[in-house]
């Protein structure tokens, strides 16, 4: 008997049979909703060379555009500060010293079960309020208030899988390195976490699409990204007396997906290379459990192993 079929019945006569007839039913149901949706948008004139000749106007290009580098703007500002608090909280979640480990674990918990939505608007009303102390003009306060909320959220899953990736670390790395008379502090920055980082890249990138698709809530706090300016062109711009917002929104969509596209291909790019190495721990797939290298893997990342000697 093959392990597949342990784990799943192979379908015999009968069952492949009622499984070709669900399959056929439900892509001529799929394809009744995209023939209904084209027949209803065509109804309304969504469909109309004009409605789509918008974007050959130079406003709206530009207005994409600046929404574009607005959201990218924000994105790699939260990225960077993410990243570093990240990094930050998990090493404090992991100290021997209780009172550190129990602050960091109490503010990586709290921003995970609060909705992202609420911790920006929260931080845009505290700052509204005090903008004139802050020396805050303009969209300051809606820029930072978008950058801390993706920040102290994103920050806190970071955390967790970087924490993850350096207990992943064979302890006898950690032996060795103390062995060698290293510091907690050396052994941390230059033993674990470079592994760890190694290890769970493909997932830091994953969360990091997150962060880019979550750039779009700053449309609550009326942040002029791309999602706010695409609203305020959708229904600004009147065609044959009928709004834009399905060319619009399409549109849009499509230059999330490619930007979030674009960083999935660069994890599973890492990945893909990550696989080929051979020593430290194995690189992780987004999303999934970290693997601990086999013993002669092992043995040749500690400093002063089998490797070293052969030199």
């Amino acid at each position: 008997m093959s392990g597949a079929s342990v784990l799943y019945d192979v379908p015999g006569r009968k069952a492949k049979a009622r499984n070709r007839v669900y399959t056929v039913l439900g892509s001529l149901a799929l394809l009744g909703l995209l023939a209904f949706a084209f027949l209803r948008l065509n109804s309304r004139g969504q469909l109309e060379p004009e409605v789509w000749n918008i974007f050959n106007n130079a406003g709206v290009r530009t207005g994409i555009r600046d929404g574009v580098l607005t959201t990218l703007q924000v994105f790699a500002v939260a990225a960077v500060l993410s990243l570093a608090l990240g990094a930050l909280l998990a090493v404090a979640r992991l100290s021997v010293h209780k009172p550190v480990s129990w602050l960091a674990t109490s503010f990586i918990e709290l921003f995970r079960a609060v909705p992202l939505l609420i911790t920006i608007y929260a931080v845009w009303v505290t700052l509204l309020a005090n903008r004139d102390s802050l020396g805050l003009g303009g969209s300051g306060p809606q820029f930072w208030a978008l950058v801390i909320g993706l920040t102290v959220y994103n920050g806190a899953v970071q955390a967790e899988v970087l924490r993850a990736g350096i207990n992943a670390v064979p302890t006898g790395q950690r032996e060795a390195a103390y062995a060698l008379g290293m510091s907690k502090t050396q052994v941390m920055v230059t033993v674990l976490i470079p592994q760890a980082v190694r290890a769970m890249l493909p997932t830091i990138i994953s969360q990091l699409v997150v962060t880019l698709k979550d750039t779009s809530l700053g449309y609550i706090i009326t942040f002029e990204e791309l999602l706010f300016t695409a609203r305020q062109m959708s229904t600004n711009i009147i065609v044959n007396g009928n709004d834009t917002y399905v060319p619009v929104i399409i549109v849009t969509g499509s230059i999330y997906v490619g930007m979030c596209l674009a960083l999935s291909s660069l994890a599973n790019w890492i990945e893909r290379r990550g696989r080929r190495t051979r020593t430290g721990i194995a690189v992780a797939s987004a999303g999934e459990p970290v693997a601990a290298a086999d013993a002669m893997e092992v043995a040749e990342a500690v400093p002063g192993g089998p490797a070293a000697k052969q030199d």
